[in-house]
């Protein structure tokens, strides 16, 4: 058992995908997003989705900088987080405008002050505002904030976007083929639209960031940090304090904790203009997040083997994590995007376009990989000298 799961939580989410196996796929099986007719008017020509993603527990991380900071500002990039993880994974199926956003806080009101829902409201909107100014827009409908103690320790920040868009312009993955290559947006560094640079761990993986990361006497200062059912070994097992200095030199940032707070990027200003501008080029999108980048292999058609042998350099963050976890380049592969957070996957001879595009908003972007046919789906990821087999 990977040290992930010791911790309750699980890359692959195989209880939840056997608990829906009943359930609908909606019209394309294959979309990153659960999609459905228009019901909302009844436009044969259009679909619609509501879709729920959240922070996780990287709000966490924030308490535990707040606690020791008194920083309000971190749970601005908490709301942040909890915006992106949806609307980023609604870029995926060719959505790039007019949502509606509804926003769902669960808090422990001993803990969480008015001040703290205050910093993580403001932040959505701050958000929102600057979304706007890039042409994407999302209509904040409010939400619900519930106090309930009995149930959460601290607070949870999650939300659900809902929109409609014409059917014919869906991306839907059923296109992709043996030929395609993939193109890698590298999820560090600093976009021309972002206003700080990021670090790159988007908002999966954090439960292993933070317990592989910091410092055991977390677990004794906040024990409502986390599962006391858990086994002892692998609780706040690091050598670091938030506060402590990243030790690299010129990482950009000033501490641990912003390190591992780093707003989770979105794609959507980039995404927007390709959408618009070079969708028929566009054969599949897939957001590497729970799962890493080993997402990719559910939304995949059959028969298909996705190699993936020219991934970026993991950046700073990863390093780190993997030198205090011990954690095999196998596990780290399934938890974390390691640099690379969104995947197009394209007719060779579209790459260089669409790579252009997407370097013109300051993002590395390059080939990552292929796909070739196979007898059944299958992952190959070659790095470092190894070869990653899922």
């Amino acid at each position: 058992m990977s040290r992930y799961e010791q911790r309750g939580v699980s890359a692959q989410k195989d209880d939840v995908h056997r608990a829906t196996a009943g359930l609908s796929a909606g019209l394309f099986p294959k979309a990153f997003c659960k999609l459905y007719p228009d019901f909302l008017t009844g436009n044969p020509d259009y679909v619609a989705t509501a879709h729920a993603d959240g922070a996780g527990t990287k709000s966490i991380l924030a308490y535990l900088y707040w606690k020791e900071t008194g920083d309000l500002s971190v749970w601005e990039g908490i709301a942040q987080d909890a915006i992106v993880m949806n609307l980023d994974d609604l870029l995926c199926v060719g959505m790039y405008d007019q949502f509606l956003f509804s926003s769902t806080i669960d808090r422990n009101k001993h803990r969480i002050p008015g001040e703290v829902l205050t910093a993580v409201i403001q932040g959505s909107k701050m958000f929102i505002d600057e979304m706007a100014g890039h042409g994407i827009h999302i209509h904040f409908t409010g939400g619900e904030t519930a106090d309930v103690g009995d149930l959460v320790r601290t607070i949870t920040v999650n939300g659900t976007l809902t929109a409609r868009w014409p059917k014919q312009r869906i991306i839907h993955n059923e296109r992709i083929q043996p030929g395609d290559c993939i193109i890698g947006l590298s999820s560090y560094g600093q976009a021309n639209y972002e206003r700080f640079p990021n670090s790159g761990i988007g908002s999966n993986g954090l439960t292993a960031a933070r317990h592989d990361m910091l410092h055991n006497e977390y677990a004794t200062r906040f024990p409502e940090s986390y599962e006391t059912l858990m086994d002892e070994t692998v609780v706040y097992s690091g050598k670091f304090r938030l506060t402590d200095p990243v030790p690299i030199e010129n990482s950009g940032f000033e501490n641990i904790g912003k390190l591992l707070l780093s707003p989770t990027r979105t794609y959507a200003p980039v995404l927007s203009v390709l959408l618009q501008d070079h969708f028929d080029a566009i054969h599949g999108l897939v957001h590497c997040s729970g799962g890493g980048q080993t997402k990719c292999l559910k939304y995949m058609p059959e028969h298909v083997r996705i190699v993936k042998d020219q991934l970026f350099e993991p950046p700073i963050v990863f390093q780190l994590i993997q030198d205090q976890s011990g954690a095999s380049l196998q596990e780290m592969y399934e938890v974390f995007n390691m640099g690379t957070r969104m995947e197009i996957y394209c007719a060779k001879a579209d790459a260089r376009r669409l790579i252009e595009v997407i370097q013109s908003f300051g993002i590395e972007a390059r080939v990552i990989g292929r796909v070739e046919k196979d007898v059944k789906k299958s992952l190959q990821i070659d790095i470092s000298g190894q070869s990653l087999f899922y």
